[in-house]
């Protein structure tokens, strides 16, 4: 499915096994410098080509956490949990591989599990997330759970 596909779902539209894989979007200097900003994490691996040149990855890379933060925005654009998500209850979360300025990255995502709640209103949805470069390298991955509301 495509997000042009989907439209928000409830607890119960989610099977296990569905898939999704969000658009693309390219992570610029910008983005790395106005993330630095906003958390305050300036380590210079991510703001100082000079420093970043002498470190094994031989150039800047972007923040971990600004790919986890781009992930979950590209996953919110496929429309599927927009208005139906209650809350973001769990992350486990794996960071396998840098993220260079220029990489553009893309999502997969699918219900691995779902159960239901004491409350009659909501449920949970755990998803398995990819986070892909394109060169087709998995560059971070995990699990979300999310409480979804029932219709």
């Amino acid at each position: 499915m495509s997000g042009s596909e989907s439209a928000a779902l409830h607890f119960e539209e989610f099977e296990v096994g569905h898939e999704w894989t969000t658009q693309g979007r390219t992570v610029t200097e910008a983005d790395v410098v106005a993330f630095a900003a906003l958390s305050g994490d300036t380590n210079p691996l991510h703001v100082d080509a000079q420093f970043a040149r002498t470190t094994p990855f031989g150039e800047r890379i972007a923040h971990g956490v600004l790919g986890l933060s781009i992930a979950t925005g590209l996953i919110s654009k496929l429309g599927i949990i927009e208005g139906t998500t209650i809350a973001f209850v769990g992350l486990e979360w794996s960071f396998r591989a840098p993220i260079l300025f220029g990489d553009t990255i893309t999502v997969r995502s699918r219900v691995s599990d779902k159960r239901e709640t004491s409350k009659p209103d909501r449920g949970i949805v755990i998803f398995s997330v990819e986070l892909v470069n394109q060169r087709g390298e998995v560059v971070q991955e995990g699990k979300q759970t999310l409480l979804m509301r029932r219709r």
